[in-house]
């Protein structure tokens, strides 16, 4: 009996000391994990892309008091400033939309005028002195020239193409520039439009706004207008239409939207300077403008300023109806983060629209830039 009980005692104790194996197994495993986690970190935080608060930082972003963003103030749908000191235009609008993923409300964002020469250093006038904005928003076309000049381009939020703007009772048509042969012709001073003017033989000289060239349009002391269509579309609309925007031009007649169909695109493009970090964060802003399907400050503002103007400026196209594609921008992100971190903030109510939306935008075509 003795001899078959004490292989029964041995064979119960084997068991007990499998969970106790298991469980030290377990702890070791947790430690090792534990300490390569506390290695690898690190290593991760120094290699890897920056999180979104890290780009804050280092763009100067935290702790501001006030976002400054140069504007145009005379361009109608795109960037005007009222009679009353509020502003209103498509630019307006991305400039709030920006602001917003950048943790700015719209109190804390100063719109100042900027002219056009003065896009690529950031300057703007700020009670009574010259300050450098934070970001230029303000109807600039990305070119090398102007990277050279040190301008620092986002990605485009908006393209549209050169055009040409006459009197209505002008003769015509003008399909391409070559049509202003022996006219003289009105353009921003800071244009690459000059040039080619020039050389097909048109009278071409500069304005510092572009509303100083419409006036003379409209006082027969140019015979056209040519700059990008988004930006001449407004006065086209608002010479057909009293009641589409404010305005201060004087002796306004009935104009005219050629489309001359030999430029290439105009891309806009946001300019901030040497300030990388602040250039990727607004890459940021646009592409979650672009990807988030409940985003849609930009299509509102694009509904807002410039499809229901379409109309008017039959056959140009005023601009393309969709956000351009973004520029991705890696970020860091822990796992828990991507669920928990909430949305970019929305930029508010956007300034009610002049004129109800209709969808009768139609997209543009590829053009050569004229550098507006």
């Amino acid at each position: 009996m003795n001899q078959e009980t004490e292989p029964s005692a041995a064979t119960t104790a084997a068991p007990s000391s499998s969970p106790r194996s298991r469980q030290l197994r377990l702890v070791a495993l947790t430690v090792v994990l534990t300490v390569l986690a506390v290695a690898l970190v690190p290593v991760v935080l120094n290699l890897g892309p920056p999180t979104r608060d890290e780009l804050m930082e280092r763009a100067g972003m935290k702790g501001k008091r006030e976002l400054l963003i140069g504007v145009k103030d005379d361009q109608p749908g795109i960037a005007l400033q009222l009679p009353g000191g509020g502003w209103q235009g498509f630019d307006i609008d991305v400039a709030y939309m920006i602001a917003s993923y950048l943790d700015f409300d719209r109190s804390k964002v100063v719109l100042l005028p900027i002219e056009s020469e003065d896009r690529a250093r950031r300057q703007a006038p700020y009670n009574d002195r010259f300050v450098t904005v934070d970001m230029v928003i303000a109807s600039y076309s990305v070119t090398d020239e102007r990277t050279r000049e040190g301008a620092t381009f986002s990605a485009p939020y908006l393209h549209t193409e050169q055009s040409v703007v006459t009197r209505a009772n002008e003769p015509g048509p003008v399909s391409s520039l070559e049509d202003l042969r022996g006219r003289r012709v009105c353009t921003l001073t800071t244009s690459t439009s000059q040039a080619r003017l020039r050389d097909v033989g048109a009278e071409a000289y500069g304005r510092n706004k572009i509303s100083e060239c419409v006036q003379e349009l409209h006082d027969g002391r140019t015979d056209a207008v040519t700059t990008d269509a988004a930006i001449l579309a407004g006065f086209v609309t608002a010479s057909q239409d009293p009641d589409a925007f404010p305005t201060t031009l004087k002796n306004v007649k009935p104009l005219r939207h050629w489309d001359i169909g030999s430029s290439p695109q105009e891309r806009w493009g946001v300019n901030t300077g040497p300030n990388t970090a602040l250039r990727d964060l607004v890459d940021l802003a646009l592409h979650a403008s672009a990807k988030d399907d409940e985003n849609k400050v930009w299509e509102e503002a694009y509904d807002d300023n410039l499809r229901w103007q379409q109309p008017f400026n039959r056959p140009q196209s005023v601009a393309e109806e969709q956000q351009p594609e973004p520029r991705k921008v890696e970020v860091r992100q822990w796992p828990w983060e991507r669920f928990a971190l909430p949305l970019p903030g929305h930029p508010g109510p956007p300034t009610p629209p002049v004129r109800s939306a209709a969808r009768v935008g139609r997209p543009g075509r590829g053009r050569r830039s004229s550098g507006c």
